[in-house]
């Protein structure tokens, strides 16, 4: 028979939030290992906040609110606060009740340059990495490290010649180079920079990760300004602080086949296992017989595949594909915390698996 199409509102809702999200939803999974990390750093909320006057968005609402948006790749806060007011599953993950009034973007954006000062997702990525080793999810001895241009939220036209160039420049012997000369007027840290030949320099900035060989998860993650060493530089910056055994082995692409960086690296008690190019004098290789030849370099090789994946999801449709944030800060803020949300994505599925 069919059903009449009329609608009448009902004063009450004897159904609350907890049970209209499925037992078997994602996101369960993915809220309690979240809630856990922020338990982790109460300490470190305490210690940003004020003691008395007007209690301002709960520092954990707050980023879990932030990593709904990683992880449904919402455009913007603006756009995030209308899904929080009437979408019931975002506000239940949030913390929300169904009557609580959704926070202005203003207030919401403010709120969130105390988390970047304080550098709370660097502290949260790494709250969450050791719940993956608690887990038995991470190796401790094999490690991948990449980079990917990040494009910066500017344009090539707003690039400007500075008004106090420097008398000296960042390049080879003091020589001038663009960065020295010229600036964005909408984002000054920003540089021009292309990762290929082929490709066309836009202003951008450099996301590293360094990812663990098991299941793929990211171990550390930083952004840096856009230059040729930079990916080098910070691939050390995050081999030191990593948690690891004497003897690791770090597989990297062509493009950290390096004297220094291989040296660097051995230094450090790490044997590389960096990409290598095909025989030409003009593009040396610098591994030795045994590094080369062994099986773990293949092995390697074969799992270094893996830290493209955590590009290819970060950058398919989120925000790591085009930031809305200007300086190396809050984009460094941003991507430790799409690296973030991309462990908790694959960790809700690998521990059902254990």
């Amino acid at each position: 028979m069919r059903g009449d199409d009329q609608h009448q509102e009902a004063i009450f809702s004897y159904i609350g939030l907890e049970e209209r999200v499925p037992k078997d939803h994602p996101l369960r999974g993915i809220r309690q290992m979240a809630d856990r990390a922020l338990r982790e750093l109460d300490a470190e909320f305490e210690r940003l906040y004020a003691r008395g006057g007007r209690p301002s968005i709960a520092p954990e609402k707050l980023i879990r609110a932030q990593l709904l948006q990683v992880l449904y790749s919402v455009r913007s806060e603006r756009q995030l606060m209308e899904q929080l007011d009437y979408n019931l599953l975002f506000r239940w993950f949030v913390g929300l009740n169904i009557d609580d009034p959704v926070w202005d973007v203003t207030v919401f954006t403010k709120n969130r340059e105390r988390l970047i000062e304080g550098e709370i997702a660097e502290q949260l990525l790494l709250a969450v990495v050791e719940q993956a080793r608690a887990r038995q999810l991470l190796s401790e001895e094999h490690f991948t490290v990449d980079g990917t241009l990040i494009q910066a939220w500017a344009s090539r036209r707003s690039f400007r010649e500075k008004s106090d160039p420097p008398s000296r420049g960042t390049g080879t012997r003091g020589r001038k180079l663009l960065r020295d000369t010229h600036e964005s007027a909408t984002d000054p840290e920003a540089r021009l920079y292309k990762k290929s030949g082929a490709a066309a320099a836009v202003p951008s900035y450099l996301g590293h990760v360094v990812t663990e060989n098991r299941n793929g998860l990211v171990v550390a993650a930083m952004v840096t300004q856009s230059s040729t060493t930079a990916e080098q530089e910070a691939a050390l910056s995050m081999v030191d602080k990593l948690k690891r055994v004497v003897h690791s082995t770090l597989g990297a692409d062509k493009s950290y086949q390096q004297e220094r960086f291989v040296n660097q690296l051995r230094a450090r008690r790490v044997q590389p296992h960096v990409a290598e190019y095909a025989p030409n004098p003009k593009w040396p290789n610098w591994l030795t017989g045994d590094e080369r030849s062994g099986e773990g370099f293949r092995i390697s090789q074969r799992k270094r595949k893996l830290v493209e994946k955590v590009f290819g999801w970060a950058k398919q449709d989120r925000a790591a594909r085009q930031v809305k944030l200007r300086g190396t800060a809050r984009v460094d803020w941003l991507f430790r915390l799409v690296a973030t949300a991309h462990n908790l994505l694959r960790m809700q599925k690998l521990i059902p698996a254990q």
